[in-house]
């Protein structure tokens, strides 16, 4: 972009020049006054920024104008085709900006086949997530994919079908309406970063149109491909190597980040943006409330570079975000980046993802619970968890994806941690390799030559249960119910929006089957995707023993009321959090707060009882007398306090 050019002026010029563009887009589609005055005046705030975002990433391009002047018909268009129940709800949403950063979110993620098999059975769960007490649904990618191996719904076919075996387009418009009387928000993927390689865009390029062949990034031989793979790094090292796949229908190498079949697009061509801002409108407008903005740090391409986190990623997103604001301003952006924490945070604002992933935080959770001790989170925590106003964390445990160290070896080195190392001590736990290790979960993707390796594993499997049931043991048994219980302890209390992914209240335990299905059996991350089971809600079925029925009860109770005690807590809002500052190893403490309303959280995570300086809880919960909201036990600071193994405790002042 020229820097001696008047970007404010050029952007007032050009706004000119594109109005009666607007105006005969007003007038053909019957928009009422209303329709137009609220856009125009969203676009009277927005463009500014809109116009100075899209100069950056296309202004030298000769044919800028004609896709800025697209790009706004675009959103426009979808703005009078969005249906008038969401208009309401953009409305309201205008004036309670941070009605997502409230108590009362709490979320859960599913994948609809696993749970219900399809659409229309899920709306007849909807009566479950109200009563588990959930406010923020995510459906994992439902639309249509290719056949076979599709990376868990990853490679997308068609953004605007439904996968048939799910249900219809008008099914998903139905169950977010329903979702949305009862006041759960409905959340999607929106999976930009590549298409799968049936998708009309890829087939359209493989046919030699050259309009779409520019859709993609595709190269004649290796020339290319090579010079960028010197600062590549492999994303699947086991399944195959390298960034690009060769395609013998073009004779072309094409740029494949993930797996062979997803292809990734070329940002850089301003028809490619413009594409795939009509797809993101077209689910906005079906009822979304939030987008998850799948594999983020990947979308742009700069030779010389690790292609990984590029400053032009963030103004794509920047751009989409602004013409949100436009067409669909109660939609929010959630980032997926699983990245070094550093540059995690880079992709959460107000003007960019308002909600992000936590991968920190779990990952964390995970590694206190291995080695018993606190002292890398709360190194973590006391610079990394406050973030910009109007944002917020999801915290989550254990998702559809694998577990990857993404702790900053900076602030190992801190509390005397070698990350390298610790990281091979993490993967030999959670393998069940480590003695006395009590996790059964299962390599993702090592890498035999550089050491890495991802971990795949129910959240029950992984914290003790499944050894204890294979071992008959009651000990370990109270102990893994007591990991599970003391992880949602924490994430429905530290800040942000807490996200399950639903099973975990059952603890279901990893499924080995997956490897009858030659679709599955290479991705041990199908492991952790098992069915729903639905029989441990049946009082009597034959495959569940009474005992088994016990341990799922106590679980999907412990978890059910500390999220209903949550929503009556106003402390937990928010992000406002301060490390207790405790001299035990074994225990987390922190304090929320919100106007007048306190609390302090205390988590111990070792296998033996420890103890808690009840001075130190005087000063940080400001009394003398505190209840604990999970157990309503009383305690008075004139003692110290001593907590179980795995016990999590919610003090407020009495």
């Amino acid at each position: 972009m020229n820097n001696l050019l008047d970007v404010p002026t050029e952007a007032l010029l050009t706004r000119r020049r594109l109005q009666p563009r607007l105006d005969a887009l007003w007038q053909s589609s019957g928009a009422d006054d209303v329709i137009v005055e609220e856009f125009e005046a969203r676009l009277e705030e927005v463009w500014p920024r809109l116009f100075r975002l899209l100069l950056e990433l296309y202004g030298e391009r000769y044919d800028f104008f004609y896709h800025l002047e697209q790009i706004l018909l675009t959103a426009a268009e979808s703005w009078v085709d969005r249906p008038e129940d969401l208009k309401r709800l953009d409305r309201h949403r205008i004036y309670e900006e941070d009605w997502f950063r409230s108590e009362k979110m709490v979320g859960g993620a599913l994948y609809v086949d696993l749970f219900s098999e399809n659409l229309g059975k899920l709306r007849q769960s909807i009566s479950y997530f109200k009563d588990l007490g959930l406010s923020y649904l995510h459906l994992m990618p439902l639309f249509a994919v290719r056949p076979g191996d599709n990376d868990g719904g990853y490679a997308i076919s068609n953004y605007r079908s439904v996968d048939p075996r799910l249900g219809t387009i008008d099914d998903l418009r139905e169950l977010g309406r329903d979702l949305r009387e009862i006041g759960i928000s409905l959340v999607l993927d929106f999976v930009f970063n590549h298409t799968s390689d049936d998708h009309e865009w890829a087939k359209k390029a493989q046919a030699g149109d050259p309009e779409f062949q520019q859709y993609y990034y595709i190269y004649p031989d290796r020339t290319m491909p090579d010079q960028y793979e010197r600062t590549l790094r492999e994303i699947f090292p086991s399944v195959r190597r390298g960034n690009f796949t060769w395609h013998d229908g073009m004779q072309q190498w094409v740029w494949t980040t993930f797996n062979s079949y997803q292809w990734d697009l070329r940002y850089t061509n301003p028809a490619v943006f413009r594409a795939m801002l009509g797809e993101m409108l077209f689910l906005a407008n079906t009822g979304v409330d939030i987008l998850r903005l799948d594999a983020v740090a990947f979308i742009w391409k700069k030779m010389g570079t690790s292609c990984e986190n590029l400053p032009e990623a963030h103004t794509v997103i920047q751009a989409y975000n602004a013409l949100a604001r436009l067409a669909a301003p109660g939609l929010l952006f959630k980032s997926e980046a699983i990245v070094h924490p550093d540059d995690v945070v880079r992709y959460i604002s107000p003007e960019e993802c308002q909600i992000s992933y936590n991968p920190t935080l779990m990952a964390l959770l995970w590694e206190s619970l291995a080695t018993r001790e606190t002292k890398l989170i709360r190194q973590s925590l006391s610079h990394r968890h406050q973030l910009p106003k109007h944002t917020i964390w999801v915290n989550y445990l254990r998702c559809h994806d694998d577990i990857g160290w993404t702790f900053d070896d900076a602030d190992a080195a801190q509390v005397g941690i070698n990350g390298f190392d610790h990281r091979q001590f993490l993967n030999q736990f959670y393998t069940g390799q480590f003695p006395g290790s009590f996790a059964h979960g299962v390599p993702f993707q090592h890498n035999i030559e550089t050491g890495d390796m991802r971990i795949s594993g129910t959240m029950a499997s992984l914290a003790g249960l499944e050894q204890a049931i294979q071992l008959d043991d009651d000990r370990l048994k109270d102990l893994a119910i007591r990991r599970i219980i003391l992880l949602h302890g924490i994430t429905l209390s530290i800040g942000g929006i807490p996200l399950l992914y639903l099973g975990e209240e059952w603890g279901i335990l990893n499924d080995y089957d997956f490897v009858r299905d030659p679709a599955k059996a290479n991705d041990t991350r199908w492991i952790h995707r098992p069915k729903m089971r639905w029989d441990y809600l049946e009082e009597h079925h034959e495959q569940v023993t009474p005992e088994d029925r016990a341990i799922r009860r106590r679980l999907f109770n412990s978890i059910q009321r500390m999220i209903k005690i949550r929503k009556e807590v106003p402390a937990v809002s928010g992000l406002q959090m301060e490390l207790v500052p405790l001299h035990n190893q074994h225990v987390l403490g922190y304090s929320r707060f919100n106007e007048s309303d306190r609390l302090i959280v205390l988590a111990n995570f070792s296998d033996y009882p420890q103890t808690v300086s009840g001075n130190i809880v005087r000063t940080a919960g400001l009394g003398r007398f505190f209840e604990d909201q999970l157990s309503n036990t009383t305690y008075q600071t004139s003692h110290d306090m001593e907590l179980l193994p795995y016990q999590v405790v919610w003090l407020r002042r009495v």
